[in-house]
């Protein structure tokens, strides 16, 4: 997954595959957990957390281009606002897996490698910033 007009070398960066690592992973977590969570309760109502899959995918492709844009931004005040963006999206990736584990699925298994993965992109995103 590269973004149309993004410098290779910025592809090349650890933090970047990462994000695209998460953005596969959560991707492939929602795929399962959508597919137990999509059946009506036998009230009729429908599973609530099935929102939150779709939240981790939204939250996991939004990664990359707050990755490129801080990069580029020559501007530090708009550099900033992307680098927080980042952290509020990891954030929010995190608490959405914690949701998600007590959803009625198999896939809910898989929540925690997602967290792991989070926590070394947290680690590659301080070192990233060292060098920004």
């Amino acid at each position: 997954m590269m973004l149309p007009n993004t410098p290779s070398n910025l592809s090349e960066l650890p933090i970047y595959k990462k994000a695209v690592e998460i953005f596969t992973l959560s991707q492939s977590i929602s795929k399962y957990l959508n597919h137990d969570l999509c059946m009506l309760r036998n009230d009729g109502t429908e599973d609530t957390n099935i929102y939150f899959s779709g939240d981790i995918v939204q939250q996991s492709v939004s990664l990359v281009p707050e990755i490129v844009n801080a990069q580029l931004e020559s501007c530090t005040d708009r550099k900033y606002k992307h680098i927080a963006s980042l952290k509020r999206l990891t954030n929010l990736l995190y608490k959405n897996s914690y949701r998600l584990e007590h959803s009625n699925s198999n896939g809910k298994d898989f929540l925690p490698i997602l967290r792991s993965e989070l926590k070394k992109f947290k680690q590659l995103q301080r070192n990233w910033l060292l060098t920004l």
